[in-house]
């Protein structure tokens, strides 16, 4: 799709639809295809850009409410032919920008659903003017436009921000371009954009970059904490990065590029096309969260880490993610099924199909990465547990999804492509030990989904109650019937603490640091750093303190059958792990109407008589 006038031009070229072969298709699938799918899918997210900045400009132009005080939205759209015609290259510029997606998905929606955004409409539509003074800019035109600002902030997305001073939170700048110089100004201050837009000055933050080059592959990103349109759900405002942290984000970058290029060649080959641009987000101790858009393709929000394997990591998961987001762009993988239903190894919460389907392609690329680093290095035991945990969750969950009836003919080859990589590394060895806490860990969390997400059928716990009250005797049920779906909200809280004081054992020098920072994992309880360091009688009866404290507790309940679980199969430790949610709401009962009731543990040790 091109900029031009509205009215077709008889001499325009007929533009094509988009289209994907299915060998590409089926590369993307198994992880591979190098960069030349993923300019195809930025190519069609240009032209979905456009076409939602079209449909944007018609519909605010037709009412001066949706746009005052600013000039019409038209204006910015001849600015943006301007520059197609006198530097095409600084258009794509801008039109590839991550956040330019998000914007145009985001304004959309707000017409769409006729509700307010975190600002007022106009300074929503009049980020367009914003684009476009950014555009121009690129491409060296002299030019006009009023912006819209926004507490004293002037986006000019892909360069920077203006810094006005102001009393209103909401207010108009200009935007001038004259014989090189550009300047932004209001009423009572004046900023003058350096040469360099990179650096800063009074009054203007640059948009800084961080460069990673190995072995002749080269990776270049935005660290972008300027632009409002950066975040997941709505505007934000900026959080600029100190020097030191840019540092930091530059080191650890490089390190984590170092392994990609090494290990995983045929990722590093790709994603310098499908990322260009990350969100640093503040470290979370332990941990390496990350998300990103479908909107924002070529963007990533990641968490600061000073661990470069786990960054390579968060790097691979967001590729994989925008990958699969610009595919779903072109073709539904999906009948609409919004229901938060299905289990995900990788989420507290109950997943629709959809985001479970992102999950399993995300954590298969994430399973490739701790492969081939087991593979390189078999005594990282680290490395190892992450290899296992995640091939046999992504495998487990794969197979439940591959037979739901809400997948389309694309979705189910699709994931056929992901089954004929993902299959054969079950069979990859793995060191017991790594393999043991995986599968502790696995088990740890989907028990721990289930005591919080499902509700026992009622009349299953009257029963086990009445069966109880007839001295102990076996309730008259001739299976523990499902309940029929999860809900999605949550019975209690769940840290996931354990999870996190195993990979601190499991690190290099796991002993010593997960005695001496268990007590900074969140959530993490003394009983909890037993069982991590291998104490298990300490462990039980650390459990079995916390509740007699606190008898509905999710991670204590499913901690007691981890804890048990490790002396050998026992009818407590298996209704703990296997039915955690009918052995609380059990317990509820009899504590509701019986002073003397009993532990958890003994109902849990009562009930796993009969469960399987």
């Amino acid at each position: 799709m091109l900029i031009e006038n509205p009215e077709r031009d008889e001499h325009a070229p007929e533009l094509a639809p988009h289209h994907l072969p299915w060998s590409d298709f089926d590369a993307l699938a198994r992880g591979e295809g190098g960069p030349g799918p993923v300019r195809k899918l930025r190519a069609a997210e240009r032209s979905r850009r456009l076409l939602l900045l079209r449909g944007l400009i018609d519909i605010a132009s037709k009412s001066h409410d949706r746009f005052g005080p600013l000039s019409s939205p038209e204006s910015a759209w001849e600015l943006l032919a301007r520059v197609q015609h006198a530097a095409p290259e600084a258009l794509e510029l801008t039109l590839a920008h991550p956040y330019t997606g998000t914007w145009a998905g985001y304004t959309t929606r707000l017409f769409h659903q006729q509700v307010t955004g975190v600002c007022p409409i106009w300074v929503h539509v009049g980020h367009v003017h914003c684009l476009a003074a950014a555009a121009a800019v690129h491409a060296g035109l002299q030019f006009d436009i009023d912006v819209p600002v926004w507490q004293g902030n002037v986006s000019l997305p892909t360069l920077g921000m203006a810094h006005l001073a102001t009393d209103e939170p909401f207010s108009v700048a200009e935007v001038h371009s004259r014989d090189g110089e550009v300047t932004v100004e209001n009423w009572y201050s004046r900023v003058l954009l350096p040469a360099d837009r990179s650096i800063d000055v009074p009054g203007w933050s640059g948009i800084r970059e961080a460069t990673a080059q190995t072995e002749g592959h080269r990776l270049s990103v935005r660290l972008d904490d300027l632009d409002p349109y950066r975040g997941l759900y709505e505007p934000v405002p900026p959080r600029r990065l100190t020097i030191e942290e840019v540092e930091s984000w530059r080191t650890v970058l490089g390190g984590a590029w170092d392994l990609l290029v090494r290990h995983l060649p045929e990722v590093a080959d790709a994603l310098p096309d499908g990322l260009d641009s990350l969100v640093p987000a503040p470290a979370v101790p332990f941990r390496q969260p990350s998300a990103s858009s479908g909107e924002a393709f070529g963007s990533a929000i990641i968490a600061h880490s000073e661990d470069p394997a786990s960054l390579a990591a968060a790097l691979v998961h967001e590729f994989h993610h925008i990958r699969l987001g610009g595919l779903q762009h072109l073709t539904a993988f999906t009948t609409a099924d919004p229901r938060e239903r299905l289990y995900a190894p990788w989420r507290d919460d109950p997943r629709p199909i959809a985001g479970v389907l992102h999950g399993i392609y995300a954590f298969f690329g994430v399973t490739g990465l701790w492969r081939r680093l087991t593979s390189a290095d078999p005594n990282n035991e680290l490395a190892a547990f992450e290899f296992a945990l995640w091939r046999g969750a992504t495998w487990n969950t794969l197979r439940v999804v591959r037979r739901d009836t809400a997948l389309t003919d694309a979705g189910r080859r699709f994931l056929d492509g992901v089954t004929d990589r993902l299959g054969p590394w079950q069979e990859d060895p793995i060191a017991p030990g790594p393999a043991a806490w995986a599968a502790a860990i696995a088990s740890d969390h989907y028990a721990g989904w289930r005591v919080r997400h499902l509700r026992p059928i009622p009349a299953t716990v009257t029963e086990l109650v009445r069966a109880w009250r007839a001295d102990h005797t076996r309730p008259n049920v001739t299976r523990l019937l499902e309940p029929e779906s999860p809900t999605p909200v949550p019975d209690g809280t769940w840290p996931d603490a354990r999870a996190d004081l195993v990979r601190l054992r499991l690190s290099p020098d796991g002993a010593h640091r997960l005695a001496t920072n268990w007590s900074s994992v969140r959530g993490a309880s003394s009983a909890d750093f037993d069982y991590a360091a291998g104490r298990t009688e300490a462990a039980i009866a650390g459990y079995r303190a916390e509740l007699s404290k606190a008898p509905d507790s999710p991670s204590a309940l499913v901690g007691l059958g981890l804890a048990l679980s490790t002396r050998g199969t026992s009818p407590a430790a298996r209704a703990l792990m296997h039915r955690p949610e009918l052995v609380r709401a059990v317990h509820r009962r009899l504590r509701a109407e019986t002073r003397d009731a009993p532990s958890p543990e003994t109902v849990a040790a009562w009930i796993g008589r009969f469960t399987h």
